[in-house]
């Protein structure tokens, strides 16, 4: 870490009343199918498939975002990561308008680059006036990359506008960027008391999330600076007065990926993985509170180092009844009259949970739903990685908004190759489907 760059680093120590407090939950009830009865909804479109191997380009769909034209909603794109295939991005029929590569890693051991999470900053005052910014997490390089969206471009609506200069986020040398635990997950968020926008940036295989300030440079380039940073737990007190953590391999900590920030209230809602759903202020102060556990959470495990897997212990029940490891996209489905949604992804049983974003309700759990197959060859989403949601117009196409989740295993198959793309579902059918 480039500990000149930090103003300040906020490490929090989880006391063991946080985890006492909470009640043990019968084993038989957190096992419940939950799939088997949640309301389905279908997609509309799909992406082209991309194959994470040399034959497909090294592409994988992992995180989506949605910009909304509103000149012209039916004009309107999702932006999309394919980690080592770089950025995507698609029109509202699913056709792909735009490919960027990654930038080539520059280690020794000359690893491609790859582009994790995505999100969006709406106006932010540049040189050459205001501009909506695509942002990601380039592990790579342990940077922020930043791209202006000009939807009528003729080259593609993307153009990287990144400082060449800006810093690395975690790493402080190229030693540590080649270990990769580097930029991970992301989420951006713009402070309406002081119009300052930031990115929330995780730290793979750790539990620290930082804490960045954007900042436009003279040249009309973007770069960052480092505010603070915060540490998640990584052992936990449970309900028996036993210390755990999930098993990993050794050296990794249970690493957060999927993150949003509600700026109604400045909240970031974070997904630790193999753990649940945190609720912190955004910008990084107070304490974290932990509002739902996955299924697995207090599961003892042994890590076998020939097969790289953990082999689960005796369930004590004291996990969550919900959302299943690993807690991945986490998205917020806004309302005009300020309810709406914390949805995430909860990818061990391929649904979707709803939270309530009400702080006041303690973010109470509001129901679920899953993506499933449309017809023979529009396929629904299994193990998803990331989503995006926004509820307004967009034309004729999402009259009700737009869903969009990546797809883990698309289908039908390719053989021996992984393939995944992103599914966009119409937001009425997931706003019918929260409201039965």
């Amino acid at each position: 870490m480039t500990r000149s760059t930090i103003v300040r680093s906020t490490v929090l120590t989880v006391t063991t009343a946080l985890a006492v407090a909470a009640l043990a939950v019968p084993a038989e009830a957190r096992h419940r199918p939950y799939a088997d009865i949640l309301p389905v909804v279908t997609p509309r479109a799909e992406t082209p498939v991309l194959h994470d191997d040399d034959e497909g380009g090294n592409a994988d769909a992992d995180d989506p975002a949605i910009w909304r034209n509103a000149a012209a909603p039916d004009r309107s794109l999702v932006v999309a990561t394919a980690k080592e295939g770089g950025l995507r991005v698609y029109d509202l029929d699913a056709r792909l308008v735009q490919s960027i590569a990654a930038p080539p890693a520059a280690g020794e051991d000359d690893a491609p680059g790859r582009f994790n999470n995505v999100d969006l900053v709406h106006g932010l005052r540049l040189s050459s006036g205001k501009a909506d910014l695509a942002v990601t997490s380039d592990r790579g390089h342990d940077r922020l990359r930043f791209y202006r969206v000009d939807r009528d471009r003729a080259g593609g609506p993307l153009t990287d506008v990144t400082d060449p200069a800006a810093p690395r986020v975690f790493s402080r040398d190229q030693a540590e960027v080649d270990d990769q635990r580097t930029a991970y997950g992301l989420a951006t968020w713009t402070d309406p008391a002081t119009g300052k926008s930031y990115a929330l940036v995780s730290r793979r295989e750790r539990t620290t999330v930082a804490l960045l300030e954007l900042l436009p440079t003279a040249d009309g380039k973007v770069t960052y600076r480092k505010v603070r940073t915060l540490d998640l737990p990584s052992v936990f007190r449970l309900p028996n007065g036993t210390s755990w953590s999930p098993c990993a391999e050794p050296g990794e900590l249970p690493q957060v990926e999927g993150m949003v920030v509600d700026p109604a209230n400045g909240m970031l809602y974070a997904g630790q993985e193999d753990i649940g759903v945190w609720r912190m202020r955004a910008d990084l102060t107070g304490t974290p509170k932990l509002i739902d556990k996955v299924r697995e959470y207090g599961v003892p495990g042994t890590y076998d180092e020939e097969t790289e897997e953990c082999t689960p212990g005796t369930d004590p029940g004291f996990g969550g009844t919900r959302i299943s490891a690993d807690v991945e996209g986490l998205t917020l489905l806004t309302e005009p009259d300020g309810d709406g949604y914390v949805l995430a992804s909860s990818q061990g049983d391929d649904t979707f949970a709803a939270y309530d974003r009400e702080v006041e309700d303690a973010n109470e759990y509001e129901g679920g739903f899953r993506v499933a197959a449309a017809n023979d060859t529009l396929d629904g989403s299994e193990e998803c990685d990331g989503a995006a949601v926004l509820n307004a117009p967009l034309g004729s196409k999402y009259p009700n908004g737009l869903l969009v989740v990546q797809d883990g295993h698309d289908a039908p198959g390719d053989g021996d190759r992984d393939a995944t793309n992103f599914k966009f579902v119409d937001l009425g059918g997931v706003m019918d489907a929260l409201d039965d």
